[in-house]
């Protein structure tokens, strides 16, 4: 790899469509372990495109415009490939009562960092139930204990009756005159409007960033989860799952089985009509307890990487791109992502020694992290710039790699570290 003092020459005279094009053929020859001629650069500002924009975080989710405009700016001093905000809005969320998450505005002051606040909505009785039909008991059980403005979705029959068609809808239909079955449609109705707005202000930013020469990353698709994150993360919570893997491991194994279906059949309807517009397809998925640190290797390997790792490869052999977070630390684990096939996956990196995970999965991978946030937010100039120039030239090493931070988020960095950060992956970044 070549060294250069910076590569704005290589960029002058270029249009927004075709810097662009660049960025986006930059980062997809990354992804599949090619060598582009630079190593793309992705920036996740998260709330920092608050302090930045002099902005607070609500204002960041209630007015989309505003935030995008700012965006534009932070890109054309930054010159990234690929760079995002926050997403969302806490109006879906008030509307319905949502006790899972807290936002800016919404459970927290109007400068707080949205949270997920994870209970143990399923109880241990529930298993059963879950497993013979998860449609029917999310719908009816789980749903209204989330959202207490749903609480009308508790008197709907159970949803297989419906396959007694004129029997199964028309003898039911009182249930939908019940006041708290209007209230709750009438909140589902309101929900979905202002998701809709904030989707259409969104896109709408996304499109005026693409026109000032930063198109949103070619990476379409869904959110996914491991099946145990899925059973534990909004399901039994942390404490729940800890009692499961021993108390009722049959039944947690049986779960995670309908929920590895579920998620592959949810991930292929969702991308059929991309692919059928001749769209290249990712899966996203953020890791959540399966790093060296939460559970066992003897439970890592009983309930977490088989499931995972066979959900992977029905997405692979399915031409969807997993595009995989691996949260916490993963050095003891990354032997078990070797396994995976050649140049199909991506591999976010969050605390994982990135030169170990370059040496045993960058062959396998695109790897993508490096640079600790810890460090753009405390740390020195020269600090940051060193690190930079060390991962360039050991994790950029014959492509298939993306510099960006550990996670997606920069709250409280200082930008001109990020500054820093930037010219350095520019200068030291060349092929």
């Amino acid at each position: 790899m070549t060294h250069a003092a910076a590569t704005s020459a290589l960029d002058a005279g270029k249009t927004p469509k075709q810097l662009g094009a660049e960025r986006r053929q930059r980062l997809l020859d990354a992804m599949e372990l090619r060598q582009p001629d630079r190593i793309p650069l992705l920036i996740r500002l998260g709330y920092l495109l608050a302090e930045m924009g002099n902005m607070t975080r609500l204002e960041v989710h209630q007015n989309p415009a505003k935030a995008a405009a700012e965006m534009i700016k932070i890109a054309r001093r930054f010159q990234p490939d690929d760079i995002s905000g926050v997403g969302g809005s806490p109006e879906p969320s008030r509307i319905l009562g949502d006790q899972s998450t807290k936002w800016p505005g919404y459970g927290l002051g109007e400068n707080g960092s949205f949270q997920y606040h994870e209970q143990e909505f399923m109880k241990a009785e529930d298993y059963d139930d879950f497993i013979e039909d998860p449609a029917d008991w999310a719908l009816r059980a789980f749903l209204p204990r989330v959202f207490s403005e749903l609480e009308g979705l508790t008197l709907l029959p159970r949803l297989g009756m419906m396959a007694m068609g004129y029997y199964g809808l028309v003898f039911n239909l009182g249930a939908l005159l019940d006041p708290r079955m209007v209230k709750t449609m009438d909140r589902l109705a309101q929900a979905a409007q202002a998701a809709a707005r904030t989707a259409k202000l969104q896109m709408e930013g996304a499109e005026a960033m693409a026109e000032a020469g930063f198109p949103a990353a070619p990476t379409p698709g869904p959110l996914l989860a491991a099946p145990f994150d899925f059973m534990s993360d909004t399901l039994r919570g942390m404490k729940g799952i800890f009692t499961d893997m021993r108390r009722y491991p049959e039944k947690l194994l049986a779960a995670e089985t309908k929920v590895s279906r579920l998620l592959l059949q949810h991930c292929l309807e969702f991308t059929a009509p991309l692919k059928k517009a001749g769209t290249k397809c990712f899966a996203h998925f953020p890791l959540h307890r399966g790093d060296d640190n939460f559970i066992s290797l003897a439970h890592f390997e009983k309930f977490y990487w088989p499931q995972l790792k066979d959900l992977l490869l029905q997405l692979i052999e399915n031409d969807i791109t997993p595009f995989v977070f691996y949260e916490g630390q993963w050095n003891k684990r990354l032997k078990y992502i070797a396994e995976l096939p050649k140049g199909r996956s991506i591999a976010h990196f969050h605390n994982t020694d990135i030169f170990k995970a370059k040496e045993v999965v960058g062959d396998v991978a695109c790897i993508m992290g490096g640079m600790p946030v810890s460090l753009l937010a405390g740390g020195t100039a020269e600090a940051v710039r060193e690190r930079t120039r060390r991962v360039c030239e050991v994790c950029g090493q014959g492509g298939g790699f993306i510099m960006t931070t550990g996670v997606s988020e920069l709250e409280g960095c200082n930008p001109d570290l990020v500054q820093v950060w930037s010219d350095a992956t520019r200068e030291f970044g060349v092929y």
